[in-house]
């Protein structure tokens, strides 16, 4: 048992996220990290971090002709939350596959607001983000805002994925 001042030996790794949703480039970031970063790897906690986005339901009350039923909108949010623990138990798998144990979490909300949230919350020193096969102007948007944001937050390094 250790000691009330001691650090555990996770407590002393430094935390690296990848950010993954359903498309092929946050895939393709996981698997790009886990290939490129392996000797860096074993210095840092690897934790796969997933948003079940917020859901506008102002379709569903438009289908149902003013209010919608409770059950739909619970069935609705049942529904993604499945579709995340999926997402990152197939990361699970593929991190375990490359020898690599991984943390996993969801949470809920708007995905920027959340992975900034979590960066904060985790004290994350390396984020890594797919590109969602944006062009070079919108990787470039993309890599400003997300190292704008972490830095305000404590991200030490960033990387976004380019699938080319």
């Amino acid at each position: 048992m250790e000691g009330v001042g001691e650090k555990s030996k996770s407590d002393d790794k430094k935390k690296m996220m990848v950010c993954i949703d359903e498309s092929e480039y946050s895939h393709h970031a996981l698997n790009w990290a886990l290939e490129n970063l392996r000797d860096s790897l074993s210095n840092f906690q690897l934790i796969v971090f997933t948003v079940q986005s917020l859901s506008d339901f102002t379709y569903i009350h438009a289908s149902t002709l003013g209010v919608a039923p409770p059950d739909l909108i619970t069935e609705v949010q049942e529904r993604q939350k499945k579709v995340a623990f999926a997402l990152l138990e197939r990361a699970k798998e593929i991190c375990a596959q490359c020898g690599i144990v991984a943390e996993t979490i969801t949470e809920v909300g708007d995905p920027k607001e959340a992975i900034c949230k979590a960066v904060e919350k985790l004290n994350i020193q390396f984020l890594v983000l797919g590109s969602h096969g944006r062009g070079a102007f919108g990787r470039l948007f993309l890599e400003v805002l997300a190292i704008t944001a972490c830095i305000m937050l404590s991200a030490q390094s960033l990387l976004c994925g380019n699938r080319s």
